[in-house]
């Protein structure tokens, strides 16, 4: 048979083999092996979650699994002998030059790309870390109010006005502060973390009502990390604001003891102890307190030390620098009438 005009070439065609396809040109899916990082964000099934790789030298080999709905919580503090850590970096160019403006902490919200993101080890010296002489200023507040003219009473110091503090907080934030973690704090006091001097932390005592109904609503307009220390005996109330950070207040000592002076040193070091159980097992956290009315003694250390404490912090005034007690933190007292003036002369 022939067949028209095709000739042998055209028989070729029609007896040849089929080609073997790929398996792409088939429609098969080619495995590919994932990465620690993406492994980890499928294994948590978080649609907000992200894996942060940490980069450079003394870096944890694995991801981190953060949330994009809230702040960054435990990044490491890495230790190598004769250096000090000086924080995680959003680029390895950040990380060598220190740029405060770059250093991610529990002070930032998380933001990823694909529900990934790379932070570099930032390091220093100790001699530098010394010389930076870094003095840290814990802001003490209590009450609000809206009245220019203050309130009436013996409490009258203690409120602060909320057109003051408004403009504090946004002093705060838009010149370069630091705000930094409570576990920064406590690496810091060691000498094994390097803080900026140009750094602050902001609490408040006694979570009254007048914080949660006007000072946290400037707290969340400024994303400046602050500490409410709650009684929790008196109340439990859930975060304000992702920016807000519940720490103890004692659970029921903010109370007089049998010689007038705060439980905290009347009691025996086991009922401080019980007390700081107490609270915080309510908080979920033990990490640091303020002692109320600010009573303290070698007792009172050792109950919240017992307790699994780090850190207490007093109403003393003072800043802390490398080497501080951490069961007698200082403090930046502010009272009634002290203004954006007042509050740069204390911490610039």
């Amino acid at each position: 048979m022939v067949l028209g005009g095709a000739g042998a070439a055209g028989y070729a065609w029609l007896t040849r083999e089929p080609e073997k396809t790929s398996p792409r040109a088939s429609g098969a899916v080619i495995e590919h092996p994932l990465t620690p990082a993406q492994q980890l964000v499928k294994d948590s099934g978080d649609p907000a979650g992200c894996a942060v790789t940490f980069v450079g030298d003394g870096a944890p080999a694995d991801p981190m699994l953060q949330s994009q709905s809230g702040l960054y919580v435990g990044l490491p503090i890495p230790a190598i002998d004769g250096r000090v850590f000086a924080g995680w970096y959003a680029t390895p160019e950040d990380a060598t030059a220190l740029t405060v403006a770059a250093r991610v902490n529990g002070a930032d919200p998380v933001v990823c790309t694909d529900q990934e993101v790379e932070l570099f080890a930032g390091w220093t010296t100790p001699e530098a870390n010394a010389a930076e002489n870094a003095q840290i200023p814990i802001l003490m507040y209590h009450q609000f109010t809206t009245n220019p003219e203050g309130e009436k009473g013996w409490l009258r110091g203690n409120y602060a006005y909320i057109g003051d503090f408004q403009a504090q907080m946004q002093h705060i934030a838009t010149t370069g502060f630091y705000l930094p973690t409570w576990d920064e704090l406590s690496a810091f006091i060691d000498g094994r973390l390097y803080l900026p001097a140009h750094s602050v932390i902001i609490t408040d005592d006694d979570a009254d009502q007048t914080w949660f109904d006007l000072a946290v609503p400037v707290i969340d307009e400024y994303k400046l990390l602050s500490t409410s220390f709650m009684i929790t005996a008196y109340r439990q109330d859930p975060a304000p604001s992702i920016y807000v950070q519940r720490r103890s207040h004692t659970n029921d000592m903010h109370q007089a003891g049998a010689n007038g002076k705060g439980r905290m040193v009347n009691w025996t070091a086991e009922e401080i102890a019980a007390d700081m159980n107490a609270s915080g097992d309510i908080l979920g956290v033990r990490e640091v307190m303020a002692y109320p009315f600010g009573h303290y003694n070698d007792t009172a250390k050792q109950g919240v030390a017992m307790a699994g404490f780090e850190m207490a912090r007093t109403i003393e005034p003072g800043y802390v620098t490398i080497g501080t007690d951490k069961y007698a933190l200082p403090v930046v007292r502010i009272d009634y009438g002290m203004g954006l003036d007042a509050l740069i002369k204390r911490i610039g």
